[in-house]
């Protein structure tokens, strides 16, 4: 029994099942030859146990017949055909070889996850774990990073510090300006409404002083910059994963640390306490604002939030910004080094980078307070 195509020809014995394929003429680019589904729809019909090759009448080939016996290997590989390529010149044979030597990448399932074994304490204990030992893995590249900067060893580019230093300082003052405003507008309208009660209204600026030097404006800064910056280094990061401008560094033989890590965090850390002062000026400002309102003069508001500054209130918040800096940055740029190779990667990077510096804040803001009030500071 024959069955032709223009360019092959199938013979099936039926007393074997074994089934010939003959392949003839040139099959090169530009000519034109059988397309596979063709030879499928033949094989599958003919349905045998092997197939063979004779290119006895085979003329010039290139890789457009590679290609065809590529998709002929794969089909019997599915349809468990056994295959011989003994007929194949030996040039042909070989690169078929090579071309199937590897086998095919099968993804395994995924196994089915239970909604409830998300939330089982020991799964979330082991992914608190894993999050922590490679934070702080991350965290000891980084203080080798700028000891070897101390030294003088780093490649770091004092123009991509300065760089960053604009974007992390002079670029947040708008958002900066009014959560500040906002936050002193709103501890200062608290308090009043509760200080008047008791005829002691004029105290609504020892609770603004205070309540902004050594919590809210640094926090509430803290929680802008970690949106704002941390997402972007986040995503400028993975961007450049995915891109992997990040592989060329190390190929180059240059740390990425030093490169691209340490200036960002040594921006943060610079601008942080300046922004942390700033805020606290005019969420002051606001507080006064709401105060006047309240029947309170301006002397009589200044001359109080005066009294209640002390150093040990300032050097709370400037502790605070500089280690909230840190976790902000960190968090951030451990996101982006550590995202994956693609669009979605990237923006699960970003939004991983700001939930990351929230929980740092979070925990870093409650430790130090705990430890400041055993200290009696």
């Amino acid at each position: 029994m024959t069955e032709q195509v223009a360019g092959l020809e199938l013979r099936r014995d039926d007393s074997a099942r074994r089934s010939v394929l003959h392949l003839r003429g040139d099959w090169v680019q530009g000519v034109e030859t059988p397309v596979f589904p063709e030879l499928r729809a033949l094989l599958n019909a003919a349905a045998p146990e092997e197939l063979a090759l004779d290119c006895s009448e085979l003329g010039q080939w290139d890789s457009l017949l590679m290609a065809f016996l590529l998709q002929c290997h794969g089909h019997c590989r599915d349809q468990d055909i056994r295959f011989s390529d003994d007929g194949l010149p030996d040039n042909a044979r070989r690169l078929l070889g090579i071309a199937t030597s590897v086998p095919p990448q099968r993804r395994e399932p995924d196994a089915t996850t239970r909604w409830w074994q998300g939330i089982h304490p020991s799964a979330l204990l082991r992914d608190v774990v894993d999050d922590l030992r490679l934070s702080m893995a991350f965290f000891g590249e980084v203080c080798l990073a700028i000891w070897a900067l101390v030294r003088g060893r780093a490649n770091t580019r004092f123009s991509d510090f300065r760089h960053f230093c604009y974007q992390a300082g002079p670029d947040a003052f708008a958002i900066i300006s009014l959560t500040s405003i906002l936050v002193g507008m709103i501890l200062g309208y608290l308090g009043a409404v509760q200080l008047q009660q008791f005829g002691a209204g004029i105290y609504v600026a020892d609770l603004v002083v205070i309540g902004l030097l050594r919590e809210m404006g640094v926090l509430m800064t803290a929680i802008v910059m970690a949106g704002r910056t941390g997402a972007a280094y986040a995503a400028q990061l993975g961007t450049m994963q995915a891109s992997e401008e990040i592989d060329a560094v190390r190929t180059m033989g240059v740390s990425p640390i030093e490169f691209l890590v340490t200036p960002r965090i040594l921006a943060l850390v610079v601008m942080m306490p300046l922004l942390t002062l700033y805020a606290n000026l005019l969420g002051i400002l606001g507080g006064g604002i709401v105060a006047g309102g309240m029947g309170i003069s301006l002397l009589q508001y200044t001359s109080q939030a005066s009294a209640a500054v002390t150093l040990t209130h300032i050097g709370v918040g400037m502790l605070k910004s500089v280690v909230f800096a840190v976790l902000i940055a960190i968090a951030g740029c451990r996101s982006g080094m550590q995202s994956g190779r693609d669009s979605a990667g990237v923006g699960e990077a970003a939004t991983e980078a700001v939930v990351t510096a929230l929980v740092y804040l979070i925990v870093a803001d409650a430790a130090i307070n705990i430890l400041f009030q055993h200290l009696g500071l």
